[in-house]
């Protein structure tokens, strides 16, 4: 049997999951790199106290949870393949790492393979994801081989798909206008970049892949970041800034994110619409497209 199990931060299913949420999250080493344990936690409870509020009334716009972890299970029921059982695991709010793991009798002659639902690598992403995965793997004593699907950015099927969304967007939404597509990805800050984090170079190589194929369709291409939090200098530009800041209706490619989440469905597009002075469609993540699971499928 080959087990895969998809990877991400996760998504709050109510309320009181975002206190959860924020707390793993700020206890998280690679996330909030400080080696003082003491210090990280005193500086992680700030944060999140500083930010409980405004997440959990960002939820109650989006129902009062995050739509990441019903998308997953959809995506893991239409991956139905023989010999093979597909999961998903959580960082940061259930379902974690060693519950979904204890749910199988793994063999030796069985295969894990780790899918991380970044399509960039980041130390706080992809990298604590398979050292967390892999550590509970270790504690449990599975002696199954084991192997990683990093990252995919390159990936032609997954590009291929990408594009299709794009122009299909572009043809129903203003079809006879020429508008911006703006790539929106989940920012990060400049000091863990500084330390050689590789996600803000494999973005910029995807935007320009992209807009690349792409030259023809649009008058013009923009990158933006999102998600900032806190005081600290973070990569820019804005996404919130640039979309105010448009003069042409535009469509926005989550390009960061694979499955929506609070992020896409509410910053993106909802809290955003708030400074914008043209209309601007939002791109659905990849969730469970078949195009989706076609290119899961080249990968496993």
């Amino acid at each position: 049997m080959k087990y895969v199990f998809f990877i991400n931060m996760g998504g709050a299913e109510n309320l009181q999951d975002c206190d959860v949420f924020l707390k793993n999250m700020f206890s998280d080493e690679y996330i909030l790199p400080i080696k003082n344990k003491l210090l990280r936690s005193f500086v992680g409870f700030m944060i999140r106290k500083s930010r409980l509020k405004a997440m959990q009334e960002s939820y109650k716009h989006i129902g009062g949870k995050s739509p990441l972890n019903d998308i997953t299970k959809k995506l893991c029921s239409k991956l139905d393949k023989d010999g093979f059982c597909f999961d998903f695991i959580n960082l940061y709010v259930k379902p974690f790492v060693i519950d979904v793991l204890k749910k199988y009798e793994f063999k030796e002659d069985d295969e894990i393979v780790l899918f991380p639902l970044y399509p960039h690598h980041s130390q706080t992403t992809v990298t604590t994801s398979v050292v967390k995965v892999k550590e509970a793997i270790r504690l449990l004593n599975i002696n199954s081989k084991l192997s990683v699907i990093d990252i995919f950015y390159e990936d032609e099927l997954y590009n291929e798909m990408l594009i299709k969304q794009i122009l299909e967007a572009n043809e129903s939404f203003y079809p006879n206008e020429k508008k911006v597509l703006l790539f929106s990805a989940h920012s990060l800050p400049m000091s863990i970049i500084k330390r050689g984090d590789l996600y803000e170079k494999h973005i910029n190589e995807h935007v320009k892949l992209l807009s690349k194929r792409l030259e023809t369709y649009f008058d013009s291409f923009l990158l933006g970041y999102q998600s900032k939090l806190g005081p600290v200098k973070w990569l820019e530009p804005n996404t919130g800034d640039l979309i105010e800041k448009l003069d042409k209706k535009a469509i926005i490619c989550p390009i960061s994110f694979c499955i929506d989440c609070s992020e896409t469905v509410f910053e993106l597009d909802i809290e955003y619409r708030k400074v914008a002075k043209n209309e601007y469609k939002v791109l659905s993540c990849p969730n469970y497209s078949d195009e989706f699971i076609k290119f899961i499928e080249s990968k496993i």
